[in-house]
């Protein structure tokens, strides 16, 4: 399996490469799943882009594959970050397409705020500028410590997908692959949300941007996101009506076409 080296973890990563090998320009979409999720939530995307664009999912740091982090590790957001960078190095795309849902998409935002010359484009689904509470990393805390992770996972299904969202096996993976993360992982991921503002630094993102966001998300209103996309020089916003913040996972066709149509031409204005 591979891995990227990343501030002494192991990063794991999976490459899906079906670009012709005649095919002079040979771009990479690098995605990275927000809290609780799972590389696999991108899998309904690949299709749709896997003719033109070399794909690559990871595990982020504290989940799945990738290290998990002993109690007590000071997480930051530079250095989930740097994690992305090391597996762009690792796959040897100097400058990536990146995708993020959740914090994988404040992670992207950051990436091209602190490295712009790294970044090709930045996709945030259903993820933000502004950070979490204190209160909602509390809230969870409690919720996994008196009821376990799989009450809490319940819980944030309700919060991912309105009822039939899903079909009963989709359903009943995503739960499964929810309740099987580690309990400090899903609180200092969270926890690295708490403070976030990239508002002051946005303005100096050059990049293209894609906006995907629901309409119903309980952690990221609307109005979050239209903020996120005035405050960027480069950007398209798309709201998504009926859906939740499982958004890329319950909407992952649509979104995915609508992301290779924004790459498609961006590439092809070079």
């Amino acid at each position: 399996m591979p891995y990227a080296e990343s501030s002494g973890a192991k990063i794991h990563y999976e490459v899906f490469d079906a670009v012709a090998p005649w095919e002079a320009r040979r771009e990479t979409i690098i995605f990275h799943h927000g809290i609780g999720a799972d590389p696999g939530i991108w899998t309904a995307w690949l299709p749709i882009l896997i003719e033109r664009y070399r794909i690559v999912r990871f595990d982020m740091r504290g989940y799945g594959r990738s290290h998990i982090p002993p109690p007590g590790f000071h997480w930051t957001l530079d250095l989930l970050s740097n994690d992305v960078l090391a597996v762009a190095d690792a796959v040897e795309a100097r400058r990536p397409h990146l995708v993020g849902e959740s914090i994988g998409g404040t992670i992207a935002l950051n990436c091209a705020i602190k490295h712009p010359s790294r970044v090709a484009t930045v996709t945030v689904s259903n993820g933000g500028h502004v950070g979490a509470s204190i209160e909602r990393v509390q809230a969870w805390q409690r919720a996994i410590d008196e009821h376990g992770i799989k009450a809490w996972s319940d819980q944030f299904m309700l919060d991912r997908f309105h009822d039939g969202a899903l079909d009963e096996r989709g359903r009943s993976w995503y739960a499964a692959r929810q309740e099987s993360w580690n309990r400090d992982s899903i609180l200092n991921a969270l926890g690295v949300l708490v403070g976030t503002d990239l508002r002051p630094q946005l303005p100096g993102v050059e990049c293209p941007v894609l906006l995907l966001h629901p309409d119903a998300s309980p952690f990221i209103p609307v109005d979050v996101m239209v903020d996120l996309y005035h405050r960027l020089a480069n950007a398209r916003l798309q709201i998504f009506a009926n859906a939740r913040h499982g958004l890329p996972f319950s909407h992952a066709k649509t979104c995915a076409r609508i992301l290779r149509e924004f790459l498609d031409a961006v590439t092809a204005a070079r």
